[in-house]
């Protein structure tokens, strides 16, 4: 596992609740009630901690139990502002965390999209590349807040989408990399046991497949939408560029093989 990894997991032991007040949600099978970005939910102690973490899926909270920030929470709590939260530092000082927590998400997704492809044998020619790219974007977060809250990341991530593709393609190599199912539409799709190892399906929509027993195996997974999927008994063992929050979406079992980068959610325990 790459050394930079633990740093792009949440912590939210030393987080001030920054999810849980700083972005919306709305009412729906994800979660049991609306919240306006800004607005503490109902749920959220005063010592920043969920009262109902133990819960959350059996009170209609599993939208929160998908969620990661990547290890933006902890950073943007401790190191941007300093361990002043939310609650005592004055509304002027809370409403620019909520600002800039976003923003520091998006990076840090970035840096963990980044760190894989350091590690990828095959991107070796585009390390050099890489590695400017993941100094970079370290620096933009590690930005004070007011350089964060006016950084519109977009231009930055698009520079840093085409070399992640570049590495994709390298890695994929040989290995179906013909099969380009990029932003395909496969809600619901049949592909129970399916050989996609080395199939781009970057952005494609897989919400609700029948992904049981299917090979993944250095399929390009980056930004699919895997809610609801089911992964029991699939291999995604080397899968590029897989995050936690897709793998918490989806529906896994015993048999889920998993990168080793990542967890297998509580709830899939649970579930089978």
């Amino acid at each position: 596992m790459p050394d930079h990894i633990p740093l792009l997991r949440a912590d939210c032991a030393d987080c001030f609740g920054l999810c849980c007040v700083a972005l919306p949600f709305a009412r729906s099978a994800d979660f049991a009630h609306d919240k306006p970005a800004g607005k503490p939910c109902a749920n959220l102690r005063q010592d920043h901690a969920c009262g109902i973490h133990t819960e959350l899926r059996a009170k209609g909270y599993a939208g929160c139990t998908v969620y990661d920030c990547f290890g933006a929470g902890q950073r943007v709590s401790q190191v941007t502002f300093g361990g002043r939260d939310w609650r005592t530092g004055g509304t002027k000082h809370a409403r620019r965390m909520f600002e800039v927590f976003p923003v520091v998400r998006r990076l840090h997704e970035l840096l963990w999209y980044l760190t894989e492809a350091l590690a990828l044998d095959a991107a070796r020619p585009l390390r050099p590349e890489l590695r400017r790219a993941l100094e970079q974007t370290e620096r933009l977060a590690a930005g004070q807040p007011e350089e964060l809250a006016a950084l519109d990341p977009a231009e930055h991530w698009y520079e840093v989408a085409e070399l992640l593709l570049q590495a994709s393609e390298l890695a994929r190599e040989g290995r179906n990399k013909g099969r380009d199912r990029r932003g395909a539409d496969l809600a619901g799709a049949k592909l129970k046991g399916a050989d996609l190892r080395g199939v781009s399906l970057r952005g494609a929509c897989l919400i609700g497949a029948d992904l049981t027993g299917a090979d993944l195996r250095q399929a390009d997974l980056i930004g699919a939408d895997l809610r609801g999927a089911e992964l029991t008994g699939a291999d995604l063992t080397g899968a590029l560029f897989l995050t936690q929050p897709q793998v918490n979406a989806a529906r896994g079992g015993p048999g889920t093989r998993l990168p080793g980068s990542l967890v297998r959610p509580a709830h899939w325990a649970v579930s089978r």
